[in-house]
């Protein structure tokens, strides 16, 4: 995460959140720089990580903010989660395809545009929404609940999971633990 000398600013959930969608962002477009199966499945495993986490912790506690402050927040968080959704989906297809592929980097790219759609949606309109409705402190104490989430949230995608605050909460902690248990009983790269 990018540090600023104010760390009120620096722990502002939309300061993390435009972290996240870059470190995303640049994973992916490593995949096309590298011509090695192995690193690519690394860099999109990696990714997807990061997706999951990112998009959990959001549903979390970002949402709720955003349908409590924003005019119009309940249908930007239902546009969010039907995006969150076709992330899943192209996230679950990569699972199963041969990264020396091109089906492999076709659907990189789908990812890459759907993940670049969401990311500038939040951080063209979304987030100076909070900051303008959602007090600096509020925003810094989700940010904190985001930082958290992170940590226990899963790190691969589970197309028929809901996109609620409450199973998140209760549910998604356990899931989250199964997932890293299996990432490293594979092998698979998701830091």
């Amino acid at each position: 995460m990018t540090q600023t000398n104010n760390p009120t600013e620096s722990s502002d959930v939309t300061v993390i959140l435009t972290e996240d969608h870059k470190l995303m962002l640049e994973l992916l477009a490593e995949v096309h720089t590298t011509t090695d199966a192995e690193r690519r499945r690394d860099l999109v495993d990696t990714a997807t990580a990061e997706v999951m986490r990112h998009s959990v912790a959001e549903e979390m506690h970002v949402y709720p903010a955003m349908e409590e402050h924003l005019p119009n927040g309940t249908e930007e968080v239902q546009h969010d989660k039907q995006e969150h959704d076709e992330l899943v989906q192209v996230m679950k297809k990569l699972e199963d395809v041969d990264a020396s592929g091109q089906e492999f980097i076709d659907l990189v790219r789908e990812f890459e545009k759907q993940l670049e759609h969401h990311a500038n949606d939040e951080e063209s309109e979304q987030f100076p929404k909070l900051r303008t409705h959602v007090p600096q402190e509020k925003l810094a104490e989700l940010g904190e609940k985001v930082e958290t989430a992170k940590k226990m949230a899963p790190t691969r995608p589970h197309p028929n999971a809901p996109h609620s605050e409450l199973f998140h909460k209760t549910v998604g902690p356990g899931v989250g633990m199964v997932d890293r248990l299996r990432d490293k009983l594979m092998g698979r790269t998701t830091e």
